[in-house]
């Protein structure tokens, strides 16, 4: 895998209340490494309609998923499966618990490509709020053979 790569991320909210399923859909540019069998990921992330950026630091394992936002929001999240986890989520509105309860992790790496699939249930202030999952691609761009997450 080279340094410079493509990252896309597909989510999907499954909301208990009327608003119903929320897509989420990003696709940007990031660096790429691996250090003691983690994968790392940084990226930044632009909010439509906001100034500022928000960094992303991803760790990836096989058992683990650790995501770190700092700027526009803040926060650091933990994804073990079958473990809650809990952490304050900032925002320029106001801090927010959020409980993370990862039900499957699935890794699956190639030599220019990792596939993450992530299934977790999100609590704000101890409420079950959405059923969630999160595809994450990411791709060398030396490799040239692009595909958007469906």
């Amino acid at each position: 895998m080279t340094r410079d790569v493509l990252v896309t991320i597909s989510g999907l909210q499954v909301m208990q209340q009327e608003s119903g399923v929320e897509p989420v859909d990003l696709i940007t540019a990031g660096d790429y490494y691996k250090k003691n069998d983690k994968h790392y990921v940084i990226f930044d992330e632009v909010m439509e309609g906001f100034e500022g950026v928000t960094k992303n630091i991803i760790k990836i394992c096989e058992d683990c998923v650790d995501i770190t936002k700092k700027g526009f929001t803040n926060v650091h999240m933990v994804f073990e499966k079958d473990k809650q986890n809990m952490t304050c989520y900032e925002t320029p509105f106001g801090s927010l618990m959020v409980g993370i309860n990862a039900k499957s992790i699935q890794l699956l790496e190639k030599e220019n490509d990792i596939s993450l699939d992530l299934e977790y249930s999100l609590e704000v202030n101890c409420e079950h709020l959405a059923d969630c999952t999160i595809k994450m691609e990411i791709q060398s761009k030396e490799g040239g053979d692009f595909r958007i997450c469906s």
